[in-house]
């Protein structure tokens, strides 16, 4: 019988990357996403494609309201800064930083992992091509690990402790993308940009998008979202 584990899939790159890896490693992966208070719900959509196509044999989305606190142009009227390019990505915490985000998504998948008697959690984060935030970097993680351990009944018991996993955390986009693409990763079921349009389209202009976007350039690979999106046939521009 194969392990269980909770995986952080928001819908975008990194996290159907880190469920084809869970997946890879053996482990039975029960999906959790949010709906947090985001200003679109394409990345939800594609949460929803990706799970399918994983096949995971467990789905939940969970409804939290961090737009009642506001504080980033993801959860707030604030606009999403485009075209950085008077700043290098990464050099400042920006504003669609969604404050504690990633302490808030841990702790429900810590609740859930308890029920499930899982003692892994995988979550995408990355330090080396991201935009900043502080809650991607090394030290975030193994803080909340050795606090999980402390906070749930297994560490209490004695038992096997959680452990979190972030195996994209040392890896550049384009590396992550390769790999994807190798445990066959569909990325054209994903969404990476924090501006959609009317159809869903990615804006091409947000950190997110940038990203996104040199990183396909550096594996040496097209997008398959941008195909999707492009003018003519198969495509719905």
């Amino acid at each position: 019988m194969s392990r269980r584990a909770v995986v952080l899939l928001s819908g975008g790159l990194d996290s159907a990357t880190v469920v084809a890896i869970a997946r890879a490693q053996g482990y039975a992966v029960h999906a959790l996403s949010f709906r947090y208070g985001q200003r679109h719900g394409v990345e939800l959509a594609c949460a929803a494609l990706v799970a399918h196509a994983s096949a995971v044999p467990e789905h939940r989305i969970v409804d939290i309201d961090l737009r009642a606190f506001g504080g980033s142009a993801l959860t707030a009227d604030i606009d999403v800064p485009k075209g950085s390019v008077t700043r290098p990505i990464g050099d400042e915490i920006p504003v669609t930083y969604v404050p504690a985000r990633n302490t808030i998504f841990l702790s429900f998948a810590l609740a859930w992992a308890e029920v499930l008697g899982a003692t892994d959690i995988f979550i995408g984060v990355n330090a080396l091509d991201y935009s900043g935030y502080p809650d991607c970097r090394p030290e975030f993680i193994a803080a909340f690990e050795a606090m999980a351990r402390l906070a749930t009944r297994a560490g209490v018991e004695g038992s096997e402790p959680l452990r979190i996993h972030a195996p994209l955390q040392e890896m550049s986009k384009a590396q992550i993308i390769r790999k994807g693409l190798e445990l066959g990763v569909d990325y054209a079921l994903t969404s990476s940009c924090y501006d959609p349009g009317v159809q869903c389209e990615p804006c091409g202009a947000c950190d997110s998008c940038l990203l996104r976007a040199r990183g396909f350039a550096h594996a040496g690979v097209p997008d398959p979202l941008v195909a999707r999106f492009a003018p003519g046939p198969g495509g719905h521009g």
